[in-house]
């Protein structure tokens, strides 16, 4: 079988959610299933280090798709003929995206509907574009992949999709996130946090991610307990960041608040594997993979009860309301002083990371592949 893959996002220094996704899934797929040709369609220069076995063809499709207009021409203008140049069989997309302008069966991965629920958190053209294709891409698939139940039955919800269209393809964390000893501890937290303990929130930095909120939470906890202990945020600044740059400069305790912008994994597995315990307050996720990430490194975790975040958390973490900065503040206060409860949260969360794991993403996510060429048959 002759399979082509929408690999845009695998961009060397740059993977995030759905990038990591991309890479995960796709390295193991070609490394389980050598029988097959994969053909990884890039939208500019690719770094060898995604060319992963001698039966992948790198091409590199312009224009680079960045922008609504770019979408269209790459998905369905260039997309297409290379779909029939090479002779493809089944086109896997993991970005959501899709061409509606070719027959060859396509097998989708809707990550979330997160513009659906906050469009106000989006840029206008991004948003335009989504609402009005995402649908039409959703009915077009053959088949549909996604990363959580909850994903599962917001796409059945918005999109009127039959469940049974939908596979739930569950994302894993890297192994380099373990357990870390107690001198490498130190050391990270000498390196970061002043040598003191820390909260820490990793993540893209813009307004879904709710960093205001999280900021506001740390004031109101810093000024009940009167304790050396740290924020460290990891991340880019996206998009919508003007609210945090400001909350950033009038905010007191500032200075107890610790910005270290993008971080590799070698570096973020330290980072979260060192930290008191993971704050992830977004207020929508279709899966969250920090939380997953810091369960792997025996670090508790404070996490928002909507969306796909408590199914990912399980009885691993604090549950908390997103819009709500008291209860955040308050679950970081019961975090910092019940250390028995802290202790449950981490033995908990060794059993509720056994549900997950890159090797079961890619199988699943292959499995609903074949799916796609079964559908396509009927």
């Amino acid at each position: 079988m002759r399979i082509a893959v929408n690999t845009r996002l695998l961009l060397k220094g740059k993977l995030e959610g759905i990038g990591w996704f991309t890479y995960q899934t796709l390295e193991k797929i070609v490394r389980n299933h050598p029988e097959h040709e994969y053909f990884f369609f890039f939208d500019r220069p690719y770094d060898p280090q995604f060319v992963f076995a001698p039966n992948v063809t790198p091409v590199v499709v312009h224009p680079q798709a960045r922008h609504p207009v770019l979408f269209y021409l790459w998905f369905e203008w260039s997309i297409p003929p290379m779909l029939r140049k090479y002779k493809i069989d089944l086109f896997l997309s993991t970005d959501g995206y899709m061409s509606l302008s070719t027959k060859v069966p396509t097998c989708l991965v809707i990550h979330d509907l997160a513009f659906e629920h906050y469009p106000e958190h989006f840029v206008l053209a991004h948003k335009l574009y989504w609402r009005h294709y995402s649908p039409l891409f959703a009915k077009k698939a053959a088949r549909i992949a996604t990363v959580s139940t909850f994903s599962k039955n917001d796409i059945t919800k918005h999109y009127g999709i039959d469940p049974s269209k939908i596979d739930v393809v569950y994302n894993g964390a890297h192994d380099e996130y373990r357990p870390l000893d107690a001198v490498t501890r130190e050391e990270v937290k000498k390196k970061y946090a002043d040598g003191c303990e820390y909260f820490v929130f990793a993540g893209a930095l813009h307004p879904r991610k709710n960093i205001v909120n999280l900021l506001k939470a740390f004031v109101i906890f810093k000024k009940r307990q009167h304790t050396n202990m740290k924020l460290v945020i990891v991340g880019r600044p996206a998009w919508k960041y003007e609210e945090v740059e400001q909350m950033k400069a009038d905010m007191p305790f500032k200075d107890e608040v610790k910005w270290v912008g993008y971080m590799n994994v070698d570096e973020l597995s330290q980072v979260i594997g060192a930290s008191y315990a993971l704050v992830y307050a977004s207020l929508f996720e279709g899966f969250g993979i920090p939380i997953l990430e810091a369960m792997q490194c025996d670090v508790p975790s404070i996490v928002s009860n909507t969306s796909s975040m408590p199914e990912v958390a399980g009885d691993a973490a604090l549950l908390v309301d997103p819009t709500n900065v008291e209860d955040i503040a308050s679950k970081m206060h019961l975090m910092y002083k019940d250390e028995a409860l802290r202790n449950k949260l981490i033995a908990n969360a060794r059993v509720q990371v056994k549900k997950f794991s890159w090797e079961k993403s890619a199988e699943n996510l292959w499995q609903s592949m074949m799916k796609t060429m079964e559908a396509a048959t009927k």
